[in-house]
C-alpha cells in the first residue's frame, strides 16, 4: 500500500502519508480529533479524498467506490446484522461477491471454525458475548479476502478481562494475514502488542513513526511521551549538559551537541521532603506535588516547580513522605537514568 490521504473539511486538514507491505500491521495512534478515524474512512472510501492518492497492490483506488474496493472493515461496535446468525453474517460478504448461498455458507463455516466459533454458528448477535461478536466481525471482514483490513478501535467495546483474551487472539489472526492491516486505536498497549509499526498523528499530520520499540525509546512529542509513560523535555546539548528550552539544565550520560530531547521514566525519580544532605546528584530540583493517583501497584505523583515531571513510588514510600497536594519535595534523577537523543 502506498497512499497520501489529503482530506479538507472545514478548518480541519488531514495530510497523512502511509506505506505498508503485505503482511504488515500498521497502527494509527493519536489524541481525539487528530484525524485517525478520518484517515480510516478515507482508506475505506467512506470519506472522499480532496487530494493525494491511494494505491493498493499497484492499483489506484482514489475514485473506486467503497463496495468495489478490496477492503475489509471491523468497526468499533462491530455492526453485525442483528437479524442474521453468525454464519450468515460471515457469509454476507462472499454472497455480495457472487458466491452461491451454499458456497458462501461453506466459506463462512470455515472462518468461524478458525475463530473457534463453530458452536455459535446459529446464534444471532444478541446471544453472543463481546469477544464472540468481535471474532464474528473479524471473520466477516476476512471472508471477502481483502487486500486491506481496517480495524477501528476493535477492542474498545470489551471489558478489561475479555480484552486481554481477545487481544491475544487478534494478534494470532493478524500474524497469519497476508495483506495489509491498518489499526486505529487510542490504547498504546493494543498498538504495541498488535502492530509492527506505529504512525502517530496529531492535528492531521504524522508527527512520528517507527516500530513500537523505537517509539517507546525515543518519543518526539508530549503526547507520545505520555503514551509510553516518559518524562520528555527539549533543549540544546553541550556535551553532557542539556539546557532546556523551558526550565533548568539536565545532566546526561550522552555526549551530544545541538537540539536534543531528554527522556526518563517516572520510576527514575527519587523524592525527598528535605534537600538530601551531601547529595552529589547533578539533577536535583525543588518541586511541589500537584496531584497523586494510583498507577498499577504504585502511586504516580504529578510535580510542578523548577522542572514539571511525574514520579512513581510505592504506596509505602508515599505514606512515609506524607505526600499530598501542595507538599514541597526535592526530586532527583541520576544522569545514568536519563536518555538524550537528537531532536
Amino acid at each position: 500500500m502506498d497512499t497520501r490521504l489529503i482530506v479538507e473539511r472545514g478548518t480541519f486538514r488531514l495530510d497523512v502519508a502511509l506505506r505498508a507491505a503485505p503482511g504488515e500491521v500498521v497502527a494509527l495512534l493519536g489524541p481525539n480529533g487528530a484525524g485517525k478515524t478520518t484517515a480510516l474512512r478515507a482508506l475505506a472510501g467512506l470519506t472522499p479524498l480532496t487530494g493525494g492518492h491511494l494505491r493498493l497492490d499497484g492499483v489506484t483506488l482514489d475514485r473506486t467506490p467503497p463496495e468495489s474496493r478490496p477492503v475489509g472493515v471491523v468497526f468499533q461496535d462491530y455492526l453485525l446484522f442483528p437479524h442474521l446468525t453468525a454464519l450468515d453474517n460471515v457469509a454476507f460478504g462472499p454472497r455480495c461477491q457472487g458466491a452461491t448461498k451454499a458456497k458462501a455458507r461453506a466459506q463462512a463455516a470455515g472462518w468461524l471454525d478458525r475463530m473457534g466459533l463453530t458452536a455459535h454458528a446459529s446464534a444471532k448477535p444478541r446471544r453472543l458475548s463481546g469477544g464472540q461478536a468481535q471474532r464474528v466481525a473479524l471473520a466477516r471482514a476476512l471472508a471477502t479476502r481483502p487486500r486491506l483490513l481496517l480495524l477501528d478501535e476493535p477492542l474498545a467495546a470489551l471489558d478489561a478481562r475479555t480484552r486481554l483474551e481477545v487481544r491475544a487472539q487478534l494478534r494470532h489472526h493478524l500474524a497469519g494475514f497476508e495483506a495489509v492491516a491498518v489499526l486505529v486505536t487510542h490504547d498504546p498497549l493494543d498498538a504495541m502488542v498488535l502492530a509492527d509499526r506505529l504512525v502517530v498523528v496529531e492535528h492531521g499530520e504524522v508527527v512520528q513513526e517507527g516500530t513500537p520499540a523505537e517509539i517507546a525509546r525515543r518519543p518526539r512529542t508530549d503526547y507520545v511521551a505520555q503514551l509510553v509513560g516518559l518524562n520528555l523535555y527539549k533543549g540544546r546539548a553541550e556535551g553532557h549538559t542539556v539546557r532546556l528550552d523551558a526550565g533548568p539544565a539536565i545532566t546526561t550520560t550522552e555526549d551530544l551537541a545541538g537540539p536534543v530531547f531528554v527522556a526518563f521514566p517516572p520510576g527514575a525519580v527519587t523524592l525527598y521532603r528535605e534537600r538530601p544532605a551531601g547529595s552529589s546528584a547533578r539533577n536535583l530540583w525543588r518541586c511541589s506535588v500537584t496531584g497523586l493517583e494510583t498507577h498499577g501497584d504504585q502511586i504516580r505523583a504529578a510535580l510542578t516547580g523548577e522542572l514539571p515531571l511525574t514520579a512513581d513510588l510505592t504506596t509505602v514510600a508515599a505514606a512515609e513522605l506524607d505526600l499530598h497536594s501542595g507538599a514541597e519535595v526535592w526530586a532527583a534523577v541520576k544522569a545514568a537514568q536519563t536518555h538524550a537523543y537528537p531532536a
